[in-house]
């Protein structure tokens, strides 16, 4: 399980969106549509559990050692669409895989952003209730405030926009019955990360 380290809390609220976006086959339930939504087979229903704000500690307890859950890349700059393959405005995006032979549900993540300089880290968590992923799909999880499906809320005030340091991401994903996936991802040295 990923520690977390110090942790700062912001002022600035906290846009509520839903997440979800998958290549072949993944569904949710979460805050934004008043009524269920398809999009190339991926569907999302209304929820009211979407808010989040930064924690102190880890509460995923996912103790399972069966593979299956796979992160496959975690970025936080030079992002691009994973559908258009144009690029977009920097955010956290996570391509994850089921390898598993069957469904994945009760996911969970936790990630937390580190300032590599002042050593500054702010840490957050999403139970994402009704979220599930077919056997042998894929899907990402976008961090970014935005509408619609495949997208979760974040903290425009955070580390990761404002500082002008390396920021590292330490991640952790996680699902009922299978081993947590975990991964990391970098901001460079510059002058933060914007939001579009």
């Amino acid at each position: 399980m990923i520690k977390p380290k110090k942790v700062i809390y912001l002022a600035g609220g906290l846009a509520v969106a839903l997440l979800l976006s998958a290549c072949g086959g993944a569904s949710s339930k979460g805050a934004l549509a008043p009524t269920p939504t398809k999009l190339s087979g991926i569907s999302q229903t209304p929820s009211s559990d979407s808010v989040t704000v930064p924690v102190t500690s880890n509460p995923i307890s996912n103790a399972s050692t069966a593979s299956g859950l796979l992160i496959l890349k975690a970025e936080v700059e030079n992002n691009l669409d994973p559908l258009t393959n144009k690029p977009i405005a920097d955010r956290l995006i996570i391509h994850f895989q089921n390898k598993s032979s069957s469904e994945a549900t009760g996911f969970e993540i936790f990630y937390t952003m580190t300032d590599v300089v002042t050593k500054a880290s702010e840490s957050y968590y999403f139970k994402l209730t009704g979220f599930s992923v077919r056997a042998k799909s894929s899907g990402y999880l976008y961090f970014d405030n935005k509408p619609g499906i495949g997208h979760f809320p974040e903290n425009k005030f955070s580390i990761y926009r404002s500082s002008k340091n390396e920021v590292d991401f330490t991640i952790e994903l996680s699902a009922h019955g299978l081993k947590p996936a975990t991964s990391s991802a970098i901001k460079s040295k510059g002058t933060g990360e914007k939001v579009d």
